[in-house]
């Protein structure tokens, strides 16, 4: 298993879509179940929500990239840009 973070940008103006499909998202990445390492949004200046970061362990990119292509909020078409990189847990 390697261990990925994945940082997701919100297209803007697009709050209403991602709490729109929240709770689908929300159970899509609970079918990781331990493979889930962290997950949450990031906030704009107010509060509100305009990106998320994932920390997920996975056979492989490829495999994630499959998981990630299924998830709500990537198949709604919500985030501006999706950055994948190998991630390595220290503390």
């Amino acid at each position: 298993m390697k261990t990925f973070i994945i940082i997701c940008e919100d297209k803007k103006n697009s709050l209403k879509k991602r709490l729109a499909n929240r709770e689908h998202h929300l159970s899509h990445l609970k079918t990781l179940k331990k493979n889930l390492i962290l997950a949450g949004p990031t906030l704009n200046k107010n509060g509100s929500p305009n990106g998320s970061i994932l920390i997920i362990n996975s056979t492989n990119k490829v495999e994630l990239k499959k998981f990630l292509n299924k998830d709500p909020y990537v198949r709604e078409n919500l985030f501006k840009n999706i950055l994948i990189k190998n991630f390595k847990k220290v503390f």
